[in-house]
């Protein structure tokens, strides 16, 4: 696989998981009004969302691909 290719994979499935972090910590507003379980649920859920993020961030560092919003 050209690397220009992995790269451009792996920046989309980062934006991917960008906007899905970012949605998830929007969930916890929606959810804010069922109680304190549905929040502790959706802050687990948007922290998952967050690590994968950072660990894809962390794959295009290490290939030196910067990624400026």
């Amino acid at each position: 696989m050209n690397s220009s290719i992995a790269h451009a994979e792996l920046i989309a499935t980062y934006r991917k998981a960008q906007a899905e972090a970012a949605h998830k910590f929007g969930l916890i507003k929606t959810v804010a009004a069922k109680g304190p379980k549905a929040i502790q649920m959706a802050v687990e859920t948007a922290e998952k969302a967050a690590k994968r993020r950072d660990a894809y961030a962390k794959k295009l560092a290490a290939l030196k691909v910067d990624l400026k919003d």
